[in-house]
């Protein structure tokens, strides 16, 4: 029987959410509780993996047992075990042909920039630019960015079969803190935080919306400069 979490956390203190060896991730905290509760080595799967620091409002990961499980005491049993870093929002029993990656329609992140004073309570979970970003600018990038690319600049993955993805980029400002929405099928790894430190490149005169071309036509991740910060990304939404 298959069955799928959904859960969220905040990624500041784990490297990431996949297992990595001698590191503490969101992936290993799970599957340790679970393993525990269930008395069995237990592996899952999961939607997206995310990056060391980047957090996750709706993430899910999906794990298969040979036994009915009450699904209720199992949520409140891992969050009594877990940290109040990881949080279990839900367990479903799902067909078992269902998959927690394979079977995802659309995934949206989202990245907050504060453009306004600096805030240190708010600077592990919003990046503190603390500058303007026009809207003309904004507009114009999102235009040049957003639709179907190659983003293999935007990328440090290796040896895809494609690095093309169709990509949809909004924003909305509140209280000068901009929030980026990024809206695909799928992702590569880096991709969103390169995104947005070519915006952050461009809006501080290093770079310019003519470059963005060149950038793509490089296919070539030297082409732009370093990431934005990963503890203003969030995983917001999974839809199956």
């Amino acid at each position: 029987m298959r069955y799928l979490i959904n859960l969220s956390y905040n990624g500041n203190k784990y490297y990431g959410y996949q297992i990595q060896n001698n590191e503490v991730t969101v992936e290993g905290e799970i599957e340790k509780v679970l393993s525990k509760i269930l008395n069995t080595s237990i592996n899952t799967v999961a939607s997206s993996r995310t990056d060391k620091g980047v957090h996750a409002i709706n993430q899910y990961c999906h794990f298969d047992y040979d036994k009915e499980l009450d699904l209720n005491n199992l949520t409140h049993s891992m969050n009594s075990m877990l940290d109040g870093d990881i949080y279990i929002k839900s367990i479903t029993k799902v067909k078992d042909d269902f998959h927690a990656r394979y079977s995802v329609k659309y995934k949206e992140y989202i990245y907050k920039i504060n453009m306004g004073e600096y805030n240190p309570i708010d600077k592990d979970y919003i990046y503190q630019y603390n500058k303007e970003i026009k809207k003309d600018t904004l507009d114009k990038f999102i235009s040049l960015v957003s639709g179907e690319h190659d983003y293999r600049s935007f990328t440090s993955d290796k040896d895809k079969e494609s690095y093309v993805r169709d990509v949809t980029i909004d924003y909305k400002i509140e209280d000068n803190i901009l929030i980026l929405r990024f809206y695909s099928t799928g992702f590569l790894r880096y991709m969103i935080r390169n995104i947005v430190g070519l915006l952050l490149e461009i809006n501080d005169g290093k770079k310019n919306l003519d470059d963005i071309k060149f950038i793509f036509d490089s296919k070539s991740r030297c082409s732009i400069g370093s990431p934005a910060q990963g503890c203003a990304l969030y995983l917001n939404k999974v839809i199956y």
